[in-house]
């Protein structure tokens, strides 16, 4: 079986979380506040990030920052796709559950390799009803990465939705990924509940 958000996504996302300078004052603008909304976010997790405490350390309060600027439910939702209607709310509630795990998973995993990295805040523009931030992401002895964040207010506070690294958006690859596999197992969502709690079972 596949393994459940691809490890492109997975460093994408976390390098752009992880390297986010001091933001400035915020804007009136959307644009201006979805720039300082990721700086704000980023700095509070590089100093997580950078810091000299243990490797579980920085998971735990990393933790908190991810579920409080991260609107995962939403990304979970987007990424069942056509499937999320058709779920039971027992489905639903299930799924939003092993999807957060799996999310956090996939990126508390690679904190480790994400010392020293610098990067730049870059132009914002509309995404429909949100706002894309582009930046460049610098890790020592690598070229510099694009990756644009998607910024949603829907909530009623701005929220991370998305993550375009290399060119593919984390939330549409999942949403094709998960899409293909419930096909292949008979439209049953259950058999995607169980794929993603055996990855949760086999996390190390």
């Amino acid at each position: 079986m596949q393994r459940f958000i691809p490890r492109r996504h997975a460093l994408a996302l976390l390098a752009a979380l992880a390297t986010m300078p001091v933001a400035s004052a915020w804007a009136v603008d959307a644009g201006a506040q979805a720039r300082s909304f990721v700086t704000m976010f980023g700095n509070k997790l590089v100093g997580v990030v950078n810091s000299d405490i243990s490797l579980e350390k920085k998971k735990q309060d990393i933790l908190p920052l991810l579920e409080q600027y991260v609107d995962v439910d939403a990304i979970g939702r987007y990424c069942l796709g056509r499937y999320w209607r058709t779920a039971t709310p027992d489905q639903q509630a299930r799924y939003i559950k092993l999807f957060h795990q799996v999310l956090v998973n996939a990126i508390t995993d690679k904190i480790g390799d994400y010392r020293g990295v610098t990067f730049v805040v870059g132009s914002s523009a509309p995404s429909g009803n949100d706002t894309a931030v582009s930046t460049v992401i610098n890790r020592p002895g690598q070229p510099g990465a694009d990756t644009q964040w998607i910024i949603s207010t829907a909530s009623g506070s701005p929220k991370v939705v998305d993550v375009v690294g290399e060119g593919a958006s984390l939330r549409l690859t999942q949403r094709q990924d998960y899409g293909s596999f419930i096909a292949r197992n008979g439209g049953n969502v259950d058999a995607l509940l169980r794929a993603l709690d055996k990855q949760i079972a086999n996390h190390h």
